[in-house]
């Protein structure tokens, strides 16, 4: 079959993808084919600055050379083995990841919510085995307004009707408690058969939503002390993004169970992890949890090289120094345009609060006319906008696309 879509414009390939792809999701219409570092192409040659990252997966930037060449290496000797089978690449992957950020263990997957739901089955079973909680009977604590993936499991505990509605019966074992509450924590900690407390260290989805100062210590404190995991999700925070290798480290929180995503891979290829001390990750057993693709060869080479890249290219660094520039200046835009009303974030992963309803088409719009303008970001919980650029930016193009939110905004 020939390739047709050299010869396709944007138009026409939305409208393919419309006939035969499922609508599962609400893209902006926009259609990419190239990517390099912080820019992305579109097919009609048009060039932008990605402001979204891919939701944190493209942290070392697009096509990263080094990455690309890890896994284009790899692709040419041996792709997968399943588990199997040893294979010549994941032992030295698990010993790279674990050193890096200083677990006894990893579990290899490939997406976030495979290992959201790794995590989950860990805590379990470790509150059946070792912790002397009744089988079937675990609790596990998690934030109203969190993401965490859209499994069956994963959405009995959201919020977003969207996600949820109509898609039971719902898991049960969960416990809800607000966001950024120490007191809510606390008390739902005394309740029985808590086993552990499922946390973003800031809620992406829900608008880059930061805790206070001490929210993090002070729930790990009160895990420690009720004797329950503290679990953080760090697939979209981590691997730099929030100017510090992860987001738990502003707060020198060392997780009990740590999972890890999306930038994992640099964008370049689905890979997700656990961490664990021996303790917790040594109660799973042959044939107790795996995936057939979970620590192939392709994935444990590209996941070394996005890792390596972080620490030779200082990306943390580097995301915190363009974060706090990044807040300046749009704290400068909130105070001489009405639209916005403040920007908040932590690194290189911000949001803007649009001076409207949530049911709004306002941030939409923006969105649509940031385009126009040359640079790609998304709505979040309709008023909100969120600015996630890779990490490999520098102050210089941060300033450029200052001025084009700038213009934009302007204009509304």
């Amino acid at each position: 079959m020939t390739n047709t879509t050299e010869k396709m414009t944007s138009t026409q390939i939305i409208e393919l993808e419309n006939k035969y792809g499922a609508h599962n999701y609400h893209p902006l219409p926009v259609v990419l084919a190239k990517g390099e570092g912080v820019y992305v192409w579109d097919v009609e040659g048009k060039k932008y600055f990605d402001f979204l990252s891919a939701y944190s997966a493209v942290n070392q930037g697009h096509c990263h050379p080094k990455i690309v060449a890890a896994m284009t290496e790899q692709a040419k000797t041996l792709t997968l083995t399943s588990r199997a089978f040893y294979n010549d690449c994941l032992g030295e992957y698990e010993k790279y990841v674990t050193e890096f950020f200083g677990f006894d263990k990893v579990l290899p997957m490939n997406t976030g919510a495979e290992a959201v739901e790794t995590a989950i089955k860990l805590c379990r079973k470790y509150a059946y085995e070792k912790n002397g909680i009744d089988e079937n009977k675990a609790k596990i604590i998690v934030c109203e307004n969190n993401f965490h993936g859209r499994t069956t499991t994963i959405i009995s505990f959201s919020n977003d009707e969207d996600a949820r509605k109509n898609f039971g019966p719902y898991t049960p074992g969960f416990i809800k408690i607000p966001y950024n509450d120490i007191a809510a924590l606390e008390t739902a900690l005394k309740e029985e058969n808590v086993a552990g407390f499922l946390v973003e260290p800031i809620q992406g989805e829900a608008g880059v939503f930061v805790p206070d100062a001490g929210y993090l210590a002070n729930a790990k404190a009160a895990c420690e002390k009720a004797n329950v995991l503290f679990i953080a999700d760090e697939v979209q925070t981590g691997v730099a993004r929030t100017g510090q290798l992860l987001a738990v480290d502003h707060e020198n929180v060392k997780p009990d169970i740590l999972i890890l995503g999306k930038a994992l891979s640099g964008g370049a290829y689905p890979v997700s992890a656990v961490l664990a001390n021996d303790a917790i990750m040594m109660v799973i057993k042959p044939g107790q949890h795996g995936s057939t693709f979970g620590g192939n060869p392709v994935a444990a080479k590209v996941a070394i090289a996005a890792l390596k890249v972080i620490k030779e290219e200082r990306l943390a660094e580097n995301a915190e120094q363009l974060g706090q520039l990044f807040r300046s200046e749009m704290n400068k835009l909130v105070d001489k345009y009405a639209i916005v009303n403040l920007v908040r974030g932590k690194g290189l992963l911000n949001a803007v609060v649009i001076n409207d309803t949530e049911d709004s088409k306002t941030a939409w719009n923006i969105c649509m006319a940031l385009k126009e303008n040359g640079l790609l970001a998304k709505p979040t919980h309709g008023n909100i906008i969120r600015f996630a650029p890779p990490l490999v930016m520098n102050e210089a193009e941060l300033m450029a696309c200052v001025a084009i939110i700038d213009k934009t905004l302007a204009d509304f």
